[in-house]
Formats: C-alpha cells, sequence, structure tokens
C-alpha cells in the first residue's frame, strides 16, 4: 500500500525471514559462523537458541544461501512428527528411495548406505531441525542414534538443532543427558542493542530502495524501546509506522507514530496493561549533562539504562556547531548536544570540560608527542586518564575532516555520510584493526565494570599508541588486552550511492564493482561493462573476500566495501600509524 509513496521496490519490513535482508548484528554474524562449522569437515553436532523473532530461520536461510557445493542438507521444518515420520522426512528432503510401510530399522538401513555412498564421493550431509524445542522425547532419541552414524574417522551425518530456550530445558532432563553431552558447540542468539536496532532499520529501508532517514532519532528510540531489539516485533512496528506515515501523507516517520504502532500491534493484554514508565528524554541541557556518561556507556553497551521521565519533545534547537565533547544521547548512533551541558566527571567551570582546540590532531604534533612517551600506563591510571567518549570522537572525526560541522542534536553517523563517511561499529581484535588500518576507538571496561573509551593511533607488535589528553602514548597491547572487550568504533570512506551489493542485483553500483574488482585484479575492463552481479562477479568477489580474511559469503557489506575503498584509494584518510615513526 505504501511501497510506492516511500519509492520502495518492495515491502522493507516483511516478516518473511528473506536473507536479501539480513542484518549481520556480530551476534548474527557468530550465529552463522557457529552454524557454518557445523557444515564443515571439523563440525558435529550443533545447537543454536534465540527468544521468538530473533531472526533465527533467517540465519538458517543465509546459511542455505551460502556456496557450499560438496554438502547436502536436510531442512526439518516441522519436527512435530512420529520417529517413523521424522525419518522419512529426512529420507525425503535427501532424495533417498524406501519402500512403502517401511520399518524404522528399513528407513535407518537405507539412510545409512545413501550417507556411506556420497561420503565415498567426498560430500558431507548436515540435517538442519528448526522449533527443535518441539520435537519429542523419543524423536530426540533417534536423533542421538543417528549420530552413532559413522565411519571410522568421522561422523556421518552433521546435525543442526535450532530453537527457543525452552530447548535447553528439554536437553537438561536427565534422560536426555546422552544426547545433551554430544553437542559440541553452543551458541544463543540475542536480541539487537539500540544502535543495532537503528541500523537493522536503515539496512532495511536501503535494501528495499528507500531513504534510511525516514524514521527521525526519536522514532529510532521508541522502535527499540518497544520491540527489546527483538527483529521481528520491530518489522511489525516499522510497517504499522509507516502504514501510519502514509496515511498522514507524510514521508516521515516519527516517534509518536512508532508508539501508536506498537500499542496497536502488542497482544491485547498489554494494550490493556497501563504503562508506569516510559524511557526517554527530557530535553532540559542540564539534565541531559547529568545522564552523559551513563548514556554513552549505553551507547556501546546496548544494555538499557535506568527508565527516565520522558517526552515527545524534540532535542532543543542549536545553532550548527563544531561537533563538542559532550555527546549524550543514548541513541543508537551517536548524537551530539550543545557544549554548555557539563559531564558528570567535570565540574561545571572546570577546564578540563571545555572543547579542545586541537582535535585534528595535526601530523606535527603526533610526531613531536610520539618523541616524548611517557612513562606506560596501568590499567587504572589509564581508565582514570581517558577522556569522554564525545571527545573521542571528535578527534577521530578531526582526522578526516577538521572541517566538519555537525548541528547539535544529529546522528552523527547520519551526519558524515554528505561527506561519504560511515560508521563501522563491530566487534573483533588486533587482527581486525590492522585488516582495516584506520584510527579507531576501543571501548575498555574496568574490574568495576565501569567503562571508558580510548582512541587509538597506532599499533606495532606488543604496542598501542593512544591518544590522552592531546598526546600520544605507548600503551602495552597486553594490558588493553585485559580491558578491552573486543567493542571498536571507526570510520571510513565509501563509495557515493553504493550500499549492500548481493548476487542477482543490477544497476550503476555493478558496473562500479565490476570495474574495481578489474583495476584491483589488473585485468582489461570490457565495454560495455555489464551491469548484473552474476556468478562470475560473484567470484570474484570471494576472491578478494578471501585474500583479505573477510567472511567468504559473495556479497559486498560494510566491511567488503571497506576494504575495497582500502585498496582503491590507499591515501584517502587516517591510518594507523606504525611503530615510533
Amino acid at each position: 500500500m505504501y511501497t510506492h509513496f516511500f519509492r520502495f521496490s518492495e515491502a522493507p519490513f516483511s516478516i518473511t525471514p528473506d536473507p536479501a535482508f539480513l542484518y549481520l548484528s556480530p551476534h548474527h554474524h557468530e550465529a552463522l559462523a557457529h552454524l557454518l562449522y557445523g557444515t564443515g569437515e571439523a563440525g558435529g553436532f550443533v545447537q543454536l537458541t534465540g527468544e521468538v523473532g530473533t531472526g533465527k530461520t533467517t540465519v538458517i536461510r543465509t546459511l542455505l544461501e551460502q556456496k557450499m557445493p560438496e554438502v547436502d542438507v536436510a531442512l526439518i521444518l516441522n519436527p512435530r512428527q512420529s520417529t517413523e515420520e521424522f525419518l522419512q522426512s529426512i529420507c525425503d528432503e535427501l532424495g533417498v528411495a524406501y519402500p512403502d510401510n517401511a520399518s524404522l530399522k528399513q528407513l535407518v538401513d537405507h539412510l545409512n548406505r545413501h550417507l556411506l555412498a556420497t561420503h565415498s564421493q567426498g560430500r558431507r550431509t548436515v540435517l538442519i531441525i528448526d522449533e527443535a524445542q518441539n520435537l519429542a522425547e523419543d524423536v530426540l532419541e533417534q536423533v542421538r542414534l543417528l549420530t552413532n552414524l559413522e565411519t571410522s574417522k568421522e561422523k556421518l551425518l552433521r546435525i543442526m538443532l535450532i530453537g527457543q530456550p525452552e530447548l535447553d530445558d528439554l536437553l537438561s532432563r536427565p534422560s536426555l543427558r546422552q544426547l545433551a553431552q554430544r553437542i559440541t558447540a553452543r551458541f544463543h542468539l540475542t536480541a539487537l542493542d539500540r544502535y543495532e536496532t537503528a541500523e537493522y532499520i536503515a539496512h532495511r529501508l536501503r535494501v528495499a530502495g528507500g531513504d534510511a532517514d525516514i524514521f527521525t532519532p526519536s522514532a529510532l528510540r521508541a522502535a527499540f524501546n518497544a520491540s527489546q531489539g527483538i527483529p521481528r516485533r520491530i518489522n511489525i512496528i516499522c510497517d504499522r509506522a509507516l502504514l501510519a506515515a502514509y496515511s498522514a501523507g507524510t514521508r516521515t516517520v516519527t516517534a509518536a507514530m512508532v508508539r501508536q504502532a506498537a500499542r496497536e500491534t502488542a497482544p491485547k493484554r498489554l494494550q490493556r496493561a497501563r504503562p508506569l514508565l516510559r524511557l526517554g528524554w527530557i530535553p532540559g541541557l542540564a539534565f541531559a549533562g547529568m545522564l552523559a556518561g551513563a548514556a554513552l556507556m549505553q551507547l556501546w553497551s546496548g544494555r538499557p539504562s535506568s527508565p527516565t521521565p520522558s517526552t515527545d519533545d524534540p532535542p532543543p534547537s542549536a545553532q550548527e556547531r563544531t561537533p563538542s565533547p559532550e555527546a549524550t544521547d543514548a541513541l543508537p548512533a551517536l548524537v551530539w548536544m550543545p557544549e554548555s551541558a557539563p559531564t558528570p566527571t567535570q565540574a561545571p567551570g572546570d577546564a578540563a570540560s571545555a572543547p579542545r582546540q586541537d582535535s585534528d590532531l595535526p601530523p606535527e604534533a603526533e610526531g613531536d608527542s610520539a618523541a616524548s612517551d611517557p612513562p606506560a600506563l596501568s590499567a587504572p591510571a589509564l581508565i582514570q586518564e581517558t577522556p569522554p567518549l564525545g571527545t573521542q570522537v571528535e578527534l577521530l572525526l578531526g582526522l578526516w575532516d577538521s572541517n566538519l560541522e555537525i548541528p547539535a542534536g544529529t546522528a552523527v553517523c547520519n551526519a558524515v555520510r554528505r561527506i561519504s563517511l560511515r560508521c563501522l561499529r563491530a566487534e573483533g581484535n588486533w587482527d581486525d584493526l590492522q585488516r582495516f588500518d584506520r584510527p579507531a576507538i576501543l571501548t575498555l571496561v574496568a574490574a568495576s565494570g565501569a567503562r571508558s573509551h580510548v582512541l587509538v593511533r597506532g599499533i606495532d607488535q606488543t604496542t598501542a599508541r593512544v591518544v590522552l589528553d592531546g598526546a600520544l602514548r605507548p600503551v602495552e597491547r597486553s594490558l588493553l588486552d585485559l580491558l578491552w572487550n573486543g567493542e571498536y568504533l571507526l570510520f571510513w570512506r565509501a563509495e557515493e550511492g553504493v550500499d549492500v551489493l548481493r548476487p542477482g542485483d543490477r544497476g550503476p553500483q555493478i558496473e562500479w564493482l565490476r570495474r574495481s574488482m578489474a583495476t584491483l585484479t589488473g585485468e582489461p575492463i570490457i565495454a560495455p561493462v555489464s551491469d548484473r552481479f552474476d556468478r562470475a562477479l560473484r567470484d570474484q568477489v570471494e576472491a578478494f573476500q578471501a585474500r583479505h580474511g573477510l567472511t567468504v559469503d559473495g556479497h559486498v557489506g560494510e566491511r567488503t566495501h571497506l576494504m575495497l575503498m582500502q585498496q582503491l584509494q590507499p591515501d584517502d584518510g587516517p591510518r594507523l600509524l606504525a611503530g615510533e615513526g
């Protein structure tokens, strides 16, 4: 109904598990990695659990989209079957013939012969059981017996149990302990945090061909609060909110529309319940300053802050200005607030609270600071000396564009798109930072649970050079390993107009991808350049991903796009400093 109005190519928030719309949060990425492990030569028995609507089935569909020519998959979507029906379903999925009225023994024998034959051909067979919490105990016992089908060196059947958290309760029964002991890998898929919820919504809007800014920042907050980061619930609420905007004749979705959509789509018993509190933000500057520290922690951790009073009013208006250190809103993207708001760690009037004037850290300053490195820091001293997150982001942005101005109350990751910058917020390790070769902000967590952030400007084998008090300081990586929780934020330059590209896509973005691949491989560009993402181009993308240590899926997502730009434009933007130079 509203697709034409918003210029979508298709509905962005369908609840059908379409892999084309998959947003791989760090948790979804790890879930997919567990399933891919289960299909490998060392794979065995894998369990994936998650609450209703967290995206388990979509992850399964994405697994099936992977290039696995040597793998045969039997997917069981209806687990409410008898033992005989269960074995028949497996045989039907694998194309195994069996006689009418076959006994359990006959079904297992036919299946075993098939598995031995495919194994001799170098193929692997995977059994995926969705909604496994609904399996009867006698069927689960048959699953255990299927794990006994093996050669002298490996299992013939790799099994994946996908289900809701009740699956854990089911497998904890004493009668099923033998089955539970055979599970070699477990993963629980959690809901999205605030940041990921906003990125999820923007991602689906972009895939559908729409504008990622249709939902206002306050609408994104409302969507998270109402859905608690459950993707299926996000889809239902956002679909109804878009319908409300269409009915009102506006192409902007507001927080009020989202909250109304949440009430209309909630179960009746929840619609009757009167909420005691709503999460939100008071627009007063002083109050925003008081909440700055906790809000900045929530920005990275994704954990809900304590309930606070809320209004529907937008943030206070302000003139455009350079970003201030007091980023005070726990939005799913960084948001600048006016400079007058004090941070909780600095009293009003404290000289340390004033915005820095040297946020761009010119190269000559970097060299001077490196020449007089002070003694190494201890963990408590490092936590204590790190500036607020807003200051760190201001310094990092200054390395890219010292003249960038962002209006107060604006989402940073949206604002920097006008100079073709993108945010990458992810979880990883030192190898990831060195691979992407960009200055990055790390999240540090003290033993007390207190969080802080540090800007890493350079890395060598044993030391990281971080920005503290306007200078570069050497910090042992072993010390940072004790504090860093794996979260990092960096900026990168994107090709204008290019978002996620997938096999089957068409258009000028694909022509750019073809030219880019030809440039990197040194192959001639043959005109006319095809605008279709075909199998040959996918093979090129997968080879590129393999060369650079990326997930090999044939899709050009943000990490692959980032690495492409690193190779195509090596001199564009700041890189990590190496050694002591």
